[in-house]
């Protein structure tokens, strides 16, 4: 057996290295052999070749993976002091410029399609009303779910934590964390610490001029994903919009006048819009029964869902931006003026945005909490915080609330890892 070359075929992971030493997979999965092997695994072993160590580097161990990883890291926290990366890198965007202005050279020029000539894309509409309800259905749900879902915030910072006692982890950075040496201090949370409340300007037009800094205080702030709605055909009495029938007649790339309306015949009855729905006071709130936390759990992770989509959708028609250097967000095809970014080095910019492509976490970001594996024992040690997973704080509270897990979060949850009963046991672990 020493003279022949082995080649085994497990299928357990789809990672394939060579022999030689230095070339080793990323992730080993655990390989589990039967204590009393029978005939069929010795026929999976074939032996070949010659004794020649040149043929070492053509045999390979072959491993095939299910398709749902087990771990996956969170997205990466970028510093205060390094900008935000694009998107979409800047040679690739000007790759995909050049070959668009190629392409266009010998046909003729075409009208350009809504939004960008100033009309609403009308099979986004119910689409935006959707959204704008899923949000409301998302924080009216969650007002219920924390009344029996214990939910705790950092006095000082913005970390949660969804259990009856917060986490041990001392990671607490708000001020005087030096002195309680990064301990936080637990309160009871409310809606405002799970769910981030993005702000934008509200515009009357989203194609007219930017918003320069002096007028900076008298244009209303709303919550960016609202503003996101309204552009896309939501009406809302109390942040009137400018409505186009006619397509703008474009001037120039910055310049632009509207068509004659005058001529057009009214509107004729059209169909009542979808009906947007109202968030319930603190003080009207029902604290649910116990056979309806599970129901509403799901519910509840069902609005997240679909509020989540249908803003990936929007973002694709109606562009956003955020600024690179700090989480401003504006809705719209340019950013405003406002000189008031504080970020790194914001004096070398006179306190002007850095204005990006902005991705659905700028708009909705998830606040991430630490996974509580077991609820029987819900107080995590701090020695194995490497077992530990973490999830959004809206999909932590569904789950604890009977929810089922989503697939797509449990890779980060970690859910297929074994944690140790004890620090010696995880010292043990390779």
């Amino acid at each position: 057996m020493s003279s022949n070359l082995i080649s085994l075929e497990l299928r357990t992971t789809t990672t394939s290295f060579l022999c030689k030493q230095r070339f080793l997979p990323p992730k080993v999965g655990i390989l589990r052999f039967n204590s009393c092997p029978d005939r069929e695994f010795f026929d999976t072993l074939k032996f070949s070749g010659k004794n020649s160590r040149n043929q070492c580097r053509q045999q390979s161990l072959v491993i095939n993976c299910n398709n749902n990883p087990q771990n996956v890291d969170l997205p990466r926290r970028y510093s205060k002091k390094e900008k935000k990366p694009f998107p979409v890198p800047i040679l690739e965007l000007r790759r995909a410029a050049r070959e668009r202005m190629k392409s266009r050279k010998s046909q003729p020029k075409r009208p350009a399609p809504p939004p960008k000539n100033g009309l609403l894309v009308q099979k986004m509409i119910p689409l935006a009303y959707a959204v704008l309800n899923a949000r409301t259905r998302l924080i009216n749900s969650l007002k219920r779910l924390l009344k029996v879902v214990p939910v705790q915030a950092c006095k000082y910072c913005n970390e949660i934590h969804v259990g009856p006692v917060g986490h041990p982890f001392r990671s607490c950075q708000g001020p005087n964390s030096s002195t309680r040496k990064g301990k936080h201090e637990w309160v009871d949370a409310v809606i405002d610490d799970i769910i981030v409340q993005v702000e934008a300007y509200h515009l009357y037009d989203r194609l007219g001029k930017r918003i320069p800094h002096e007028e900076r205080f008298s244009v209303p702030r709303i919550p960016a994903l609202t503003e996101l709605c309204i552009q896309a055909g939501v009406d809302i009495p109390e942040f009137p919009t400018k409505r186009r029938r006619k397509p703008i007649i474009r001037i120039s790339k910055s310049e632009f006048i509207d068509a004659d309306e005058s001529e057009l015949p009214d509107l004729p009855p059209q169909d009542p819009k979808p009906v947007l729905l109202a968030e319930i006071p603190d003080s009207e709130i029902i604290i649910p029964k116990e056979e309806e936390v599970v129901l509403l759990a799901e519910e509840t992770l069902r609005a997240w869902e679909k509020m989540r989509s249908g803003a990936q959708r929007l973002m694709k028609m109606y562009p956003v931006r955020v600024c690179g250097y700090c989480p401003e967000v504006h809705v719209g095809p340019t950013g405003h003026k406002a000189q008031n970014c504080g970020a790194f080095k914001h004096q070398q910019r006179n306190g002007q945005h850095g204005w990006q492509a902005a991705v659905l976490d700028d708009l909705i970001p998830p606040r991430y909490v630490w996974h509580v594996p077991n609820l029987e024992e819900p107080e995590l040690q701090k020695e194995l915080r490497a077992f530990y997973g973490q999830a959004p704080a809206v999909v932590e509270i569904c789950v604890q609330g009977g929810a089922a897990v989503p697939e797509q979060y449990k890779p980060t949850m970690r859910l297929d890892v074994g944690i140790p009963s004890s620090v010696r046991e995880a010292e043990m672990v390779v």
